[in-house]
């Protein structure tokens, strides 16, 4: 065999070396198409957030309306003076599972909606607050998801008095569906609604560590919201919301010991955050997302399903 002449050589290295090149750019396309990179949101000035962002208020909005018409509704069948199944049903009990049950379920529908998925489905001031606390939202959207938030609060029991009348909202047993504390006092209420302030934040954040658990946590969510119902509802009257709160009592003109939904809740997720830092050297890696649809353009970018996040 000949040896090949120095300017052969040459041709045949960079024949070689091209397509060298070529399959690492390859390889590279084919990593970012698999593990496409997360997409920071652009900083915008206050002005623009609003401009650009306020049908995200609006979605917050009318979910929480959405929520609350349910809240309404399941009360009403399940304490409803004229109820058959209240009627059927006696247990404190089982009243209380059906209405958690309904509560918790309809807020699982309300995270994985197509809207949900949009805004992030937080419906709750006390829970974009935690955002703003993380740094995962700007100021100026934190302010629109909250005046959104205590406007659908409103808004949804407006909705309810129109759908089941105001005779069924005003009576006793269902009275707007408003928060007041129970029978152990303001102490046991303000401590009921910060605990699972705290147990909510607590348990989001820990499943977003997980890339297994993360598309689930709304599912988590639900499950809990049912189980504060059943369980927790009886010392406060179960908000953990300051928006869903006031739109009951704006509503009924009934603001009993309005200070301790518009505190507790708030002082609990925040709590829960800081204690949640404790357990990451990186605190850039916490995420409070409900939902996780990679489809779905968000404000709140995250990794949360392309890898595991290490304890400290």
């Amino acid at each position: 065999m000949q040896c090949l002449q120095p300017r052969s050589r040459l041709c045949l290295g960079g024949v070689l070396a091209y397509n060298i090149g070529m399959m690492q750019t390859q390889t590279q396309t084919q990593t970012q198409t698999m593990n496409p990179p997360i997409a920071q949101p652009r900083a915008l000035s206050p002005t623009q957030a609003v401009r650009v962002h306020w049908p995200l208020y609006l979605i917050e909005g009318f979910l929480l309306a959405c929520f609350m018409i349910s809240a309404s509704a399941a009360t009403i069948v399940f304490m409803g003076a004229h109820s058959p199944v209240a009627h059927a049903v006696t247990s404190p009990w089982l009243r209380r599972i059906g209405i958690g049950i309904a509560m918790g379920g309809t807020a699982v529908l309300l995270i994985y909606c197509p809207w949900g998925k949009r805004s992030g489905a937080h419906m709750n001031p006390a829970f974009t607050l935690s955002f703003l606390w993380l740094k995962k939202i700007a100021p100026a959207d934190a302010l629109g998801y909250a005046a959104g938030q205590f406007a659908g609060g409103a808004i949804g029991v407006l909705a309810a008095v129109a759908m089941f009348g105001n005779a069924k909202m005003s009576q006793p047993a269902v009275d707007y569906v408003v928060t007041v504390p129970g029978p152990w006092g303001d102490g046991v209420a303000w401590l009921g609604e910060f605990a699972i302030g705290f147990i909510l934040i607590a348990v989001v954040l820990l499943l977003n560590r997980s890339p297994k658990l993360a598309p689930r946590t709304g599912l988590f969510c639900g499950v809990l919201i049912a189980l504060f119902v059943i369980f927790e509802s009886p010392l406060s009257g179960f908000s953990m919301n300051p928006a869903r709160t006031f739109g009951s009592a704006v509503v009924a003109n009934v603001w009993q010991a309005w200070w301790i939904y518009f505190t507790a809740p708030i002082l609990g997720m925040l709590t829960g955050v800081e204690a949640h830092k404790q357990l990451v050297e990186d605190h850039r890696i916490l995420c409070l997302r409900l939902n996780h649809c990679p489809k779905t353009p968000t404000l709140h970018p995250c990794d949360c399903l392309a890898q595991a996040s290490p304890a400290a």
